[in-house]
């Protein structure tokens, strides 16, 4: 009697090996985030030069970008630090609108922006550009320095007089302790006085009433 030996194909084997690697090869392998809003475009652009400090800054990103207290930041400082950013900035879509000082001096300046991207994610990042041409902003300080010696001559003359009344008070505090002083001394000078004079008359009268007796 003959055994029949049945074969079995390793197509099927082989494609259920297949499909599985790639189930495993498609959710199991790490997947690249997903990336934020971009800056596309600003005004002043990245590293380039403008001849004074323009009233606003503007940056556009490359889609909408969520809003809320705190969610866009922008700092805009000259080559020596100081925060030249006029206010709060402003977001339209994808643009954010800084506002500027109107009186800045020439020179290097740094950007700094912080935004919250479409996909809920904050990014932030930096770039520089240049003012070639400073505006005029050092009048008022020249001003002020004139002025500080005119307040200080005005109150020099009026420092004595408000030394005088202290000087017044005291004066005549301290006389009152002499004045009680000189009247302790009086009284007891008075007493002393009043009690040699009384032992003097009793002693004169003690002797004119033993002259009779001796008689």
């Amino acid at each position: 009697m003959r055994t029949l030996t049945v074969r079995r194909s390793p197509a099927p084997i082989a494609l259920a090996a297949t499909l599985l690697l790639a189930f495993l090869m498609l959710f199991a392998w790490p997947q690249p985030a997903a990336a934020h809003d971009s800056l596309v475009d600003s005004d002043p652009a990245a590293d380039s030069t403008v001849e004074t400090l323009p009233t606003e800054l503007t940056l556009t990103f490359s889609a909408a970008l969520i809003g809320g207290d705190g969610s866009t930041e922008v700092v805009v400082t000259d080559a020596e630090g100081n925060d030249v950013a006029d206010g709060e900035p402003t977001l339209d879509g994808a643009m954010v609108v800084q506002p500027l000082v109107s009186e800045a001096p020439a020179g290097d300046y740094h950007v700094i922006w912080k935004v919250v991207s479409s996909d809920g994610h904050p990014t932030s990042g930096e770039f520089g550009f240049s003012v070639s041409t400073g505006t005029a902003g050092e009048a008022p300080p020249a001003a002020e320095e004139t002025t500080a010696p005119t307040e200080a001559a005005t109150t020099e003359p009026t420092a004595p007089n408000v030394a005088e009344d202290p000087d017044m008070a005291s004066g005549f505090s301290i006389s009152i302790p002499w004045l009680i002083g000189a009247a302790v001394v009086l009284i007891i000078a008075a007493f002393i006085v009043f009690m040699v004079v009384r032992s003097r008359r009793g002693s004169a009268s003690h002797a004119d009433s033993d002259d009779p007796a001796e008689r």
